[in-house]
């Protein structure tokens, strides 16, 4: 694997990464997990039980490598009523979910007063974990009410916002942006998140990759990821995962899904250059179980979700399923601690007594 010479040295001076160095997979994966190791010494991987609540598929962005939208008045479109999101909330409680992952288009008709209001009585009813809304849907409502973000965060905040997903990151390069129709550019993206971490509010980070961008849009996402991480320490977790090609019409061009070998080397490196961001989740829902048990010893400690309900990425083809037993499975079969966290990364379990790192 070609890399810059930057990730094998901790000191990251930029002139280090002028110069390429070749990295066998073998090494490549030891420096991830010593990685993981040095983050994480007690040998625990977390994972977490939540549900995907998608409220509305409507949007205004026509983005070329997503099967969920549909443009505003297009037949199949969709919002969900309160009423059916509280079923959804409280079928998730039963089955031992302890937070909600809450996401949908950028919906021109929706004011921000319905966001806060259910937010409000989700709060109220439930008392659960509320990790919603992506910067892209974050700047949809700066567009529907005229607020600067930092308004419209603190409203959602006050209301019982607790994190704010990593969605819509894809490749923060807007030479790709731009071809790929995405709603808002880096810069609008990663001003989403900083403002967010100003307000104390824990994000996650995403990577979209596989759909045509170079190697080195890649490496631009992660310097600017731990460029911001840097400044703000807002991220508490990165997410790197593989464009699903299936009934979009990105996919006619890119129809090749990006394989397990390849996956694994991105999220190797994921973990080495961007080692200022606690925890690494590997990708199962798109790789499938077998690499991400694998990705464990590639430098992620962390799982995802059960993921009870999953509406964006499976129209595209990401049809991997996983139990709350199969995701403990993996992470004991891989020499891992398993144990439940939320949205957060705040550890719902503790260490089994005289568990050893």
């Amino acid at each position: 694997m070609l890399l810059p010479r930057r990730l094998t040295s901790n000191d990251r001076e930029p002139e280090d990464s002028s110069q390429p160095l070749i990295v066998p997979d073998d090494d490549l994966r030891q420096m991830a997990d010593h990685r993981r190791k040095e983050l994480h010494p007690d040998g625990v991987v977390t994972y977490v039980v939540d549900r995907n609540i998608n409220y509305s598929n409507v949007c205004t962005s026509i983005c070329n490598f997503c099967a969920f939208y549909r443009s505003p008045g297009e037949e199949g479109g969709y919002v969900l009523s309160y009423d059916e999101i509280f079923r959804k909330v409280e079928e998730t409680l039963e089955l031992g979910g302890s937070g909600i992952l809450m996401q949908g288009g950028l919906h021109p008709d929706l004011p921000l007063d319905w966001y806060t209001t259910l937010f409000s009585e989700l709060k109220s009813r439930y008392k659960i974990h509320l990790h919603c809304l992506s910067p892209t849907e974050i700047y949809g409502l700066q567009e529907v009410t005229g607020f600067s973000t930092r308004k419209v965060l603190e409203a959602l905040i006050e209301a019982g916002l607790d994190s704010l997903p990593g969605g819509g990151g894809e490749i923060l390069v807007d030479e790709v942006r731009r071809k790929r129709r995405s709603k808002v550019n880096s810069r609008e993206w990663l001003e989403v998140m900083e403002v967010a971490h100003g307000l104390d509010l824990p994000t996650t980070a995403t990577m979209m990759f596989g759909h045509g961008e170079r190697l080195v849009h890649r490496l631009e996402h992660l310097e600017k990821i731990r460029a911001l991480q840097d400044r703000t320490g807002g991220f508490v977790s990165f997410i790197p995962w593989n464009f699903q090609p299936d009934n979009t019409p990105l996919g006619e061009v890119y129809p090749d899904r990006v394989e397990g070998p390849e996956y694994l080397r991105w999220l190797a490196i994921s973990r080495i250059y961007l080692d200022n961001v606690p925890n690494l989740q590997v990708s199962w829902l798109t790789q499938g179980i077998d690499v991400g048990r694998t990705g464990l010893g590639w430098g992620a400690n962390d799982l995802g979700s059960v993921m009870i309900e999953e509406n964006v990425i499976k129209p595209a083809g990401a049809n991997h399923e996983a139990t709350d037993e199969v995701l403990c499975r993996a992470a004991r079969e891989a020499g891992f601690i398993p144990l439940r966290r939320n949205a957060a990364y705040r550890r719902l379990q503790s260490l089994p007594a005289g568990s050893r790192s």
